[in-house]
């Protein structure tokens, strides 16, 4: 049988062929528009000295940048992930795989997920599922991730786009314990990342309860994984008509990197991240990395590893230049560089979080 001839092959690939079309796009905004750095016209610097070094997992990055896990499972997606590993290694960031669940339910899909033979130092993410955390236990977890070689396990949060789903999870009590369970047992770093809708600040506090010290916000503001599964419904189906009435459901990746760092957690600030001027004024909101997936696959579908290799090479020489432009002679630097926020931003955050400036 055909991989993509299994249920979960087959809305893997669909999922792969939405995210790349750029129809399920938010209306909403990310909300980084509304962060303004200051230009810095006497900065001192020179473009070369500037250090993007940071550390992720206990694991050094050459730049502050993960391609956030999209995709396993079938034969295309092990196309993309080898693509996409072998660019993150030469560009040393980091690099995640998607959800192993279909490797759990079919292990002869484990292949679709293996990159170690291609990029051997690169960091790298696993994927599990939260509701397939409380289900499996963490002795599987932490077996999928050793079986592929991981550095971390990424859980991700998805109940927008599980309600919206044919045959998706409905019942997502007991997953905080079962994620606090896991950072107990696992010897490696756990990393919770939400899919598209963000963390809120009450989410934060109850992941940090939990034992997470890493978080990725995957806010609002790129692709919508509740329009996804919409696209995929049956035209004029309850699935449908509800995923297009929650299409913009979210909050604004800018105000979950607030909420999440203010909370004292270790930031990977993605959904809607485009560059590397996106990556920078993520940073100087408090987080410790960008993550990024649409535009990755996206190149890989126009022109393979070289291709992901320029644009990793472009977003990297933004957030250089733009630490220079702000004075900055490092990435960590931009959290203190001055900044104004712009009003919608601004007032989203005093709705959401306690009133104090990031």
């Amino acid at each position: 049988m055909a991989d993509t001839e299994t249920p979960i092959g087959k809305r893997k690939a669909d999922h792969l062929e939405v995210a790349a079309s750029g129809r399920a796009e938010f209306a909403k905004s990310t909300l980084l528009e509304h962060v303004h750095l200051v230009h810095q016209a006497l900065p001192e610097l020179a473009l070369a000295e500037i250090d993007l070094d940071t550390e992720l997992v206990g694991k050094p990055l050459k730049a502050p940048l993960l391609i956030t896990g999209m995709t396993g499972g079938t034969a295309e997606a092990a196309a993309v992930n080898r693509d996409l590993a072998r660019a993150a290694q030469a560009a040393g960031v980091a690099f995640g795989v998607g959800s192993q669940r279909a490797m759990e339910e079919h292990p002869e899909l484990a292949a679709s997920y293996q990159v170690r033979d291609v990029a051997p130092d690169v960091v790298l993410l696993g994927n599990v599922g939260a509701v397939q955390v409380l289900a499996m236990g963490p002795a599987r977890v932490v077996e999928l991730a050793k079986r592929i070689g991981a550095d971390a396990i990424a859980v991700h949060l998805n109940p927008g786009q599980e309600l919206i789903q044919d045959r998706g999870d409905r019942d997502f009590r007991g997953v905080r314990d079962g994620i606090a369970r896991l950072v107990e047992a696992s010897p490696i770093p756990i990393v919770v990342k939400e899919t598209g809708c963000g963390l809120s600040a009450q989410a934060a506090l109850s992941l940090i309860a939990a034992g997470v010290r890493t978080v990725d916000v995957a806010g609002a503001g790129g692709t919508s994984w509740v329009a996804v599964e919409a696209m995929r419904a049956a035209s004029g189906s309850p699935a449908a008509n509800l995923g297009t009435e929650l299409w913009d459901w979210g909050i604004p990746t800018a105000v979950s990197v607030v909420a999440a760092a203010r909370a004292g957690l270790i930031v990977i600030a993605s959904g809607g991240m485009r560059t590397g001027y996106d990556v920078a004024r993520a940073l100087a909101l408090g987080a410790r990395a960008g993550g990024m997936a649409a535009p990755m696959l996206r190149a890989q579908r126009a022109g393979g590893e070289e291709a992901i290799r320029e644009l990793l090479a472009q977003i990297i020489d933004s957030i250089r230049t733009v630490c220079l432009l702000t004075g900055c002679s490092s990435a960590t630097d931009l959290a203190r560089a001055p900044r104004h926020l712009g009003a919608p931003l601004r007032a989203f955050l005093d709705d959401l979080v306690p009133a104090r400036a990031p």
